[in-house]
């Protein structure tokens, strides 16, 4: 149930106005999290969720044309990151994990859209240099993004990774005041 309201909040996070946040949402920490914890049969609802997100904010808050081809890459990540999410953390959990997570979500998605639009746009020219260009300028939205993933995915295993920990205790000092 946590993993629906934490893409809740991932969508919540792309849809409401946040000029100048550039890329800091909870959808890398909420797409990790729900392939750590939900079935991989379940990865339609989120795919369908953010695919239709990725439709409102492209016609309505930018006013484009929506083209799903321009989303292919995009959506295919979506998919991928709940990969990895249950190849990384649903059997072992550890904070290396998590940080491991936190680091490769935010940078596949870096590399990918990043070449998507260098190779399918006309912003940067065809060539290294436009490459370059492409890449350099989306490093403040990687580092948000890195920020952001970071920050969801320590509260969403770290808190109740917290809790486990001080239960034990809890129940230890109940028993000796018996």
């Amino acid at each position: 149930m946590f993993a629906y309201l934490l893409l809740l909040v991932a969508v919540l996070t792309r849809v409401l106005p946040h000029a100048g946040w550039m890329n800091f949402t909870a959808v890398g920490g909420a797409l990790l999290y729900f392939g750590a914890r939900r079935p991989l049969r379940e990865m339609v609802a989120p795919l369908a969720v953010l695919m239709s997100t990725d439709f409102y904010l492209t016609t309505f808050s930018y006013g484009y044309t929506f083209r799903w081809e321009q989303y292919v890459m995009t959506w295919g990540w979506y998919a991928a990151a709940m990969v990895l999410g249950a190849i990384l953390l649903r059997s072992r959990m550890s904070w290396k994990r998590v940080g491991v997570g936190a680091l490769l979500g935010p940078t596949s998605f870096f590399v990918i859209s990043n070449y998507a639009v260098w190779a399918a746009g006309g912003m940067y020219p065809h060539t290294m240099g436009g490459l370059e260009a492409c890449y350099a300028a989306a490093i403040p939205f990687y580092r948000n993004d890195l920020v952001s993933t970071t920050m969801v995915l320590a509260v969403a295993f770290g808190v109740p990774a917290l809790v486990r920990r001080m239960q034990p205790q809890e129940s230890q000092v109940l028993a000796a005041g018996k």
